[in-house]
């Protein structure tokens, strides 16, 4: 075969991450969702493996590209084909005077079998096959790529939808016990105990706590519509598991920078999209030289259908061609620069691939360490705001102080809440960015999770060896 046969470029690995986790587990091919210990998460993980549309669409590809695979193999192969034909013909006597005895009437049958093949002395058809196959395991790739995906940002808008559940927790309890210190404060600002003063600043806090209420609730509904989306389904509430403060923290997983070149999808698509462009350069090479085509055809003839299969109605024709470009005017030297151009930008597309893997896998795990710290930090910060809270009220209810301590002890102690809840949230999301960078095993367990109601009737693609 003319071209160039298709060898792995060498790439440049890090021998290690930046950013390495000394209790990290080489647990990227495990089901790492399930270790939440949430049984929801895990159903509609499962749905969405079977209803996504994206995912639904991406297998549909990998049907067609099954399809395109096949046709373009299968011309490398010999061509036949049968016709059968009957017709009569009357000749007119009026439009052909010369016709002595008046009208004519000829009837003709044939049934013929027809053969082609063309010689793939060039290797032409062959680069073509070898183009189309890599193509199907791009799209292939492809395709769990979008599981990859779609998996990460389930489980994502689903930590995320906990923490807006617990942020609007905080924000009803804060309201209701900032509502019950309003009413005494309107009692005893009633009874002349206190200032207007002191009674408007409780009440600036109580309406702060009740305003965070509807925003609450509107991201709570914003985010069940989105996860609906990703679900395949029409916006709707979603059913929770768990709480936040109940998710189990996934393990941080490890492995090897160059594992990567095969954990994930994105870069073995972009290779095989590389050896697609790769052996495209063969096929418009093949296209300089001659092209070499036999043809033949053996059938029956006769003007009666009674004897059509006799001996003498026997007809056979065979024929060898050889066709070899002179003269294009640039053209096939034009297809073999557009064919070389884009191996280039396979190629480029391939690094850049793997160069952007490596520095999410080094995003992902600074960011789950970082988030540990400021998380266990932020912990701290309430312990301490609750404290200091309480010791404000009670300096405040024995006279040492004004109630402005009081206020701002529970405004700091609300916002470092909402802020320890958010906080919360990002870690897990951290962890599983990280096992999405890492890319894994985990994608074809993925689809073993899928929810079919009823009969499962996806149909099976053919397979071509």
């Amino acid at each position: 075969m003319v071209g160039p046969d298709y060898v792995r470029p060498d790439m440049e690995t890090p021998s290690r991450y930046r950013f390495e986790d000394a209790q990290a587990r080489d647990t990227a091919n495990t089901t790492w969702w399930t270790q939440f210990n949430d049984r929801e998460l895990e159903r509609l993980i499962g749905i969405a493996l079977a209803e996504n549309k994206d995912l639904l669409i991406a297998a549909a590809r990998v049907e067609e590209y099954y399809g395109r695979y096949g046709a373009q193999r299968g011309q490398q192969f010999p061509q036949a084909g049968l016709q059968a034909q009957g017709a009569s013909q009357r000749t007119s006597r009026v439009a052909t005077p010369a016709i002595p005895f008046g009208d004519v009437t000829v009837d003709q049958y044939s049934v013929d079998l027809g053969l082609s093949f063309e010689i793939d002395l060039w290797g032409r058809l062959r680069r073509a096959t070898e183009a189309a196959r890599a193509d199907l395991l791009a799209v292939e790739e492809n395709r769990r790529t979008v599981i990859l995906s779609l998996v990460s940002a389930v489980a994502s808008s689903y930590v995320s939808l906990l923490d807006f559940d617990r942020q609007l927790e905080i924000a009803r309890e804060t309201a209701k016990s900032r509502g019950d210190s309003l009413r005494i404060f309107e009692l005893r600002f009633k009874g002349g105990v206190i200032s207007e003063l002191e009674l408007q600043q409780v009440r600036s806090e109580y309406e702060t706590a009740v305003a965070a209420i509807p925003q609450g609730e509107k991201q709570v509904a914003q985010q069940e519509n989105n996860l609906s989306g990703l679900l395949g389904r029409n916006p709707g509430p979603i059913a929770r598991g768990s709480t936040l403060d109940k998710l189990a923290l996934p393990a941080v997983p490890a492995g090897l920078p160059s594992d990567l070149l095969e954990r994930r999808p994105d870069i073995r698509q972009a290779e095989q999209q590389m050896v697609a462009a790769n052996a495209r350069i063969g096929v418009a090479k093949a296209a300089f030289y001659p092209a070499i085509s036999l043809t033949g055809l053996l059938g029956t003839a006769s003007s009666s259908l009674s004897n059509l299969f006799e001996g003498a109605a026997k007809t056979w024709t065979y024929a060898a061609a050889v066709n070899q470009p002179i003269f294009t005017g640039g053209t096939l030297l034009g297809q073999l620069a557009v064919s070389e151009a884009q191996q280039k930008q396979a190629l480029f597309s391939y690094q850049r691939a793997i160069q952007t893997a490596f520095a999410e896998v080094d995003n992902s795990l600074v960011d789950q360490a970082k988030t540990r710290e400021r998380l266990a930090a932020q912990r701290r910060q309430v312990e301490a705001l609750v404290r200091y809270a309480h010791l404000a009220r009670l300096r405040y209810d024995n006279g040492y102080t004004s109630y402005i301590e009081v206020l701002d002890a529970e405004r700091s102690l609300f916002q470092s809440q909402l802020q320890l809840s958010q906080t919360q949230g990002q870690l897990f999301v951290a962890l599983i960015n990280l096992y999405k960078a890492l890319g894994g095993g985990w994608v074809d367990e993925a689809e073993k999770s899928a929810i079919r109601p009823g009969v499962d009737t996806a149909r099976t693609p053919p397979v071509f060896p």
